[in-house]
């Protein structure tokens, strides 16, 4: 299977690149190779690899730069998604699509669920609810996997902004009234590849460049998937502070939203359940584990 990977540099595109290695010939292009805010581009691209499966992490993540950035916050997030799903429609190809918990107003007291109604309280939230439509109105295999709270070992995270300045701040004043599930990037790639290899085995045509779009039809679609459990900021930076490998313990405040205001709202609660994922596909890790094993790798 030829696999196309976008966003190759970011925080999942890197750790996919990895993960899907011998799941079929995975053609990684970063930003430079193909620039969703390009659409030409996106389109001659595709039609030039002719993947059967298109992976794609790329992202506009400016949240409050989203704000001011509309155009082209929904030419990333949205748009180009679109010609992702009308161009494998073409191909008779599936796509593997990351969404946010951002989709969600955060007002519910429990954890959200597929079936949920989103309601998006910023122009990122809505640019990717708009992306996510767009692939579902293309008719095509898809898995669309919305994820929260994303960190790792590299690129621009919560998770490197805390350890950073810890080394440089005596006090940390960190928002302990929302809550979420902080997600290591390398848990999405992982959990991705494993559901990748489940519609394989279903299918029996691991080795084959064909889809089953019986497989896909029935076991596709809309998937949270996030790391289980919940914890606030506050709460993630405390677990962060408490690693050995962080050397300067910061005096740590609690604080509120109405404390820190930015230009994008953010949802009170991200909780969503991953229940129809692990039901399906395979089991995902507490988010407190997954963040010591990410730390001790640093």
């Amino acid at each position: 299977m030829k696999i196309l990977l976008t966003g190759s540099s970011g925080q999942v595109g890197y750790e996919l690149q990895r993960t899907l290695q011998g799941l079929g010939q995975v053609i990684s292009l970063d930003r430079s190779q193909m620039d969703l805010s390009d659409l030409d581009q996106v389109r001659t691209v595709i039609r030039k690899v002719k993947p059967q499966l298109i992976v794609n992490p790329a992202a506009y993540t400016a949240v409050d730069l989203a704000e001011s950035e509309t155009e082209l916050a929904m030419r990333i997030n949205a748009q180009a998604p679109e010609v992702m799903a009308l161009e494998a429609r073409q191909l008779g190809a599936a796509i593997i699509h990351y969404s946010t918990d951002y989709v969600f107003d955060g007002e519910q007291a429990g954890s959200y669920a597929e079936d949920d109604l989103p309601n998006p309280q910023s122009v990122y939230g809505r640019s990717k609810l708009a992306g996510e439509q767009a692939i579902q109105a293309a008719g095509i295999p898809h898995l669309i996997l919305r994820t929260s709270w994303v960190y790792g070992a590299r690129g621009k995270n919560f998770l490197l902004t805390v350890r950073r300045l810890a080394q440089q701040r005596d006090e940390l004043r960190i928002v302990a009234d929302q809550f979420g599930a902080p997600t290591w990037c390398r848990t999405i790639a992982e959990a991705t590849a494993h559901a990748l290899i489940q519609m394989q085995r279903y299918s029996g045509t691991q080795q084959d460049a064909e889809l089953d779009h019986e497989v896909w039809q029935s076991r596709g679609g809309l998937y949270h998937l996030t790391a289980q459990g919940r914890t606030s900021w506050h709460g993630l930076t405390q677990a962060i502070l408490a690693h050995p490998s962080v050397s300067k313990k910061p005096r740590l405040t609690a604080i509120g939203t109405q404390d820190y205001p930015l230009p994008a709202r953010r949802p009170a609660n991200s909780s969503l359940s991953c229940e129809r994922f692990m039901q399906t596909f395979c089991g995902l890790p507490a988010w407190d584990e997954a963040l010591k094993l990410c730390q001790d790798g640093m």
